[in-house]
């Protein structure tokens, strides 16, 4: 059967001051009237039905997302006590669904991203499924390019694999990293390139099996997990394990190095929700090019993004290629070129004892 893997740990802390720790970003209504959280459930429910959707998030996480949404229950969730990246995530969600079906097909998202249309992105999720039920294929999914993009990794696509289904799957030719504005020129382009969006498709036992033979400590510890899932020391085991094991991306631990890879290319509009400049691409601008949300004045001001989702007013004059944001007792200003560095204040606040109530 196929699964929904939605990874949804993490802390949004490029969306800070609205993303808080105990409100983070996937339970923010940052691009319509749901959360972020839920679109990406919505977006798979004519695929996957809701009792085969696994949300991977933080123990922390557990109440404020079955108090936000609450249509979910425990047997949605998989719990993280701390975070140690996409590897583990994914391993530790193959490990279970393995456990109850050997035979389950996984479909993996990340929840903040947007995607239109949604019938189009389900073409694509069912060519992946099929593929990966009858293969043992590792599936990304790579997105067109819709400009010369440095802030997403690339793919690039090889030869096509023959494959009877409504969209072209390829064999990778390698994957690169976030390129210069030069670089992603080119593969703007070339036609060659897509943008590797974090989506991915495969079986629990192909993943599982790519895991032991590439990352065999982390294998080890999750294959130990597994005896004791449903026993008293399943927490106490799992915890064990994220202590242990490296702290990696699935893309740099298996997929850039398995052999067995493939590509489906999904022209489609997506569009990762990583920071503050992200809301640019998808809202409207006004003439001068700014971004409002909220009870806002602005005058003489251009190419700047002002959120305010407070009972207060946001007034701005002289300014250009701001951040602004009001959310409840925080006002944070930021140069646009520096929007996605605001962990560097989150960090001054950690240092600081009277001042960490505001994470």
């Amino acid at each position: 059967m196929i699964y929904g893997i939605i990874m949804a740990g993490g802390k949004g802390e490029r969306f800070w001051p609205l993303s808080r720790e105990e409100r983070p970003k996937q339970l923010l209504r940052i691009t319509s009237d749901r959360t972020m959280l839920q679109e990406t459930i919505d977006r798979v429910l004519s695929l996957i039905p809701l009792d085969r959707i696994r949300i991977v998030t933080g123990e922390n996480l557990r109440k404020p997302i079955l108090d936000t949404i609450g249509y979910l229950s425990d047997l949605n969730l998989i719990t993280e006590p701390f975070g140690k990246s996409t590897c583990m995530t994914i391993g530790l969600a193959a490990t279970h669904l393995f456990r109850d079906d050997p035979e389950a097909v996984m479909v993996v998202l990340s929840c903040d991203h947007i995607i239109k249309p949604q019938d189009a992105l389900i073409e694509i999720l069912k060519t992946g499924t099929a593929v990966a039920s009858h293969a043992d294929f590792l599936i990304t999914i790579g997105i067109t390019p819709t400009r010369a993009e440095t802030g997403y990794g690339y793919i690039e696509f090889g030869e096509q694999y023959n494959f009877p289904g409504a969209t072209p799957v390829h064999h990778i030719k390698g994957f690169k990293e976030k390129p210069d504005r030069i670089t992603a020129q080119q593969y703007y382009y070339d036609r060659r390139h897509l943008w590797n969006s974090g989506m991915f498709i495969w079986s629990a036992r192909s993943i599982l099996s790519a895991l032991r033979m590439y990352q065999p400590q982390m294998a080890k510890l999750l294959d130990d997990y597994a005896t004791k899932i449903g026993t008293d020391e399943e927490l106490n085991c799992r915890r064990y394990c994220f202590e242990q094991c490296e702290k990696v991306s699935i893309d740099i631990a298996i997929l850039e190095r398995a052999e067995n890879a493939l590509v489906i290319r999904g022209d489609i509009m997506w569009d990762d929700i990583g920071s503050w400049r992200a809301l640019e691409r998808l809202g409207t601008l006004d003439r001068d090019n700014n971004l409002i949300q909220g009870s806002v004045v602005a005058v003489d001001t251009y190419e700047t993004t002002i959120y305010n989702d407070s009972d207060g007013i946001i007034a701005t004059l002289g300014l250009s290629d701001l951040v602004v944001v009001r959310s409840g007792d925080i006002v944070m200003v930021a140069h646009k070129t520096r929007a996605d560095e605001i962990a560097l204040v989150l960090d001054r606040l950690r240092k600081d004892d009277e001042r960490r109530k505001f994470l």
